[in-house]
């Protein structure tokens, strides 16, 4: 049975990731891997932007992500190396106030699709993060 399902996204710079979700979208920093050690004396508890990260683990209210470095992903599954960052869908991010998210990220992201109401009740408005993933930041219908 699955627990949990928690994406693990390339990064071109993982440290710019980490800054992108923890200053925009109120993501904390939970766990990284420095970029010069493959074992746990590389491992850091706490952020810091001058020390290049290989992979990093993110939370924000129950929600996991992980990035993970295109030299990193190839050294542990080597066709990883030739894929373009992408993903052929979106990463769905339901958040409480809307408002206050779109009004922080004002000018910081690329809108895709604007504010709107869906049928399914949900008001979204999509953009793209600093890696060019599509987020869609959604809250329930009032």
């Amino acid at each position: 049975m699955t627990t949990t399902l928690t994406p693990n996204l390339m990064s071109e710079n993982v440290n710019q990731s980490v800054t992108f979700y923890c200053k925009h979208l109120g993501f904390q920093f939970l766990a990284g891997m420095r970029e010069e050690g493959e074992d746990l004396d590389a491992r850091v508890d706490t952020f810091a932007d001058d020390v290049p990260l290989q992979w990093a683990m993110l939370g924000r209210e129950g929600a996991m992500l992980m990035f993970q470095s295109r030299a990193s992903l190839g050294r542990e599954c080597e066709e990883m190396t030739a894929l373009p960052l992408s993903v052929s869908g979106a990463l769905y991010l339901e958040v409480a106030d809307l408002d206050s998210l779109l009004a922080a990220l004002d000018g910081e992201v690329q809108t895709v699709l604007d504010d709107h109401t869906t049928f399914y009740g949900m008001r979204e408005t999509w953009v793209r993060d600093n890696n060019g993933y599509t987020l869609v930041l959604a809250q329930k219908h009032a």
